[in-house]
């Protein structure tokens, strides 16, 4: 799989990736981490955790990866087409605040990105998903909506699921993302906080420790 380090690129295989890995407690991949902040300062909280931040663009993760800690991986991939090293490897996975063809694809059900999402996680994961209501407008739908549309989805993959929570305005400054920030000073800063898991012995990566307290 493809990961940037700085102004460089770089191939790392299974064993490389395992390698990485057997240092620390668990892994927490981050699907769509833009700036890589919300993967920063995950690593930084919890130094026994590997967390690898995933996106389709390279140029949003180059100036994070020259940054980033030895906890921290970034990896250049397209959701739709996930990276085989990844499967089941996560105890912990964040979707925060998706737009364009993936929120698209959550809300529309699509196998190929559904299927991929779930098959990142190992044995008691546990997934957290926030969507702003401007984004799902677009797609002219609503944050209720939405909210069903993608609970629904992940029911279809065998994940129990909770009732979606409305985040406010100060809910949203409380979240370590850059794009938190923006939407609590915005004209519609509410957002929905959805959580699955897929029940198993397994401990599952503990939310509350990621992201400040949303969803404890």
């Amino acid at each position: 799989m493809e990961c940037i380090q700085g102004k460089y690129s770089l191939h790392i295989d299974r064993a490389e990736l395992d390698r990485r890995l057997a240092a620390y407690s668990a892994a927490h991949i981050d699907i769509g981490t833009g700036d890589g902040r919300f993967a920063l300062d995950a690593a930084r909280r919890r130094p026994d955790l590997f967390v690898i931040g995933l996106d389709a663009c390279r140029d949003s993760v180059r100036e994070a990866s020259r940054r980033a800690p030895a906890n921290v991986l970034f990896v250049v991939a397209n959701v739709a087409d996930l990276p085989a090293e990844l499967a089941g490897r996560a105890s912990g996975l964040s979707v925060n605040f998706p737009w364009g063809s993936l929120l698209k694809a959550l809300i529309s059900d699509e196998p190929a990105v559904l299927d991929g999402l779930v098959g990142l996680g190992r044995p008691g994961f546990r997934l957290e998903l926030m969507v702003n209501g401007e984004a799902l407008a677009t797609l002219g739908s609503s944050l209720e909506r939405g909210g069903a549309q993608i609970r629904r989805g992940l029911i279809r993959r065998g994940l129990d699921v909770a009732e979606p929570a409305i985040l406010d305005r100060a809910a949203l400054r409380a979240i370590p993302t850059t794009w938190a920030r923006r939407l609590a000073f915005g004209r519609d800063p509410r957002a929905l906080y959805c959580q699955a898991s897929r029940p198993a012995a397994a401990p599952a990566v503990a939310w509350e420790e990621l992201a400040l307290g949303v969803g404890a």
